[in-house]
């Protein structure tokens, strides 16, 4: 694994867009989700977690010129959509940027945020 390889951007993306105020989490994709309940049945009782990276998407343009990111997150309740998701995008942007930067890679990073889902406060219903 490289410091510019995709674990490695997945993992940048998704530290960046769980730090942003009001995300509550990242939703992990369809095809996450079928894979972990197709796995062997697990002999300790402990639940079954998603890593964070499970709710970014990381791909290279088709030409290998830059990197496309896919964000999947759920808000907290209370939060404005829009701007959670902006803040998200700019700082997963940002974020990834400033890493591939520093690895001495310069290449344009676009930033798709999806609000998959928003979640109820503790206590009401």
């Amino acid at each position: 694994m490289t410091a510019t390889g995709t674990p490695t951007l997945l993992g940048v993306a998704a530290e960046a867009a769980l730090a942003v105020p009001g995300v509550v989490g990242l939703q992990p994709r369809l095809a996450h989700c079928l894979a972990a309940a197709a796995a062997p049945t697990r002999t300790d009782t402990a639940p079954h977690r998603m890593p964070p990276e499970a709710g970014i998407r990381a791909d290279r343009v088709p030409d290998g010129s830059g990197w496309r990111i896919e964000v999947r997150c759920v808000l907290a309740e209370g939060h404005r959509t829009l701007d959670n998701a902006q803040n998200v995008h700019d700082r997963v942007r940002t974020a990834v940027t400033s890493h591939l930067a520093a690895h001495g890679v310069a290449e344009p990073v676009t930033v798709t945020v999806a609000v998959t889902r928003i979640a109820a406060r503790p206590g009401t219903a």
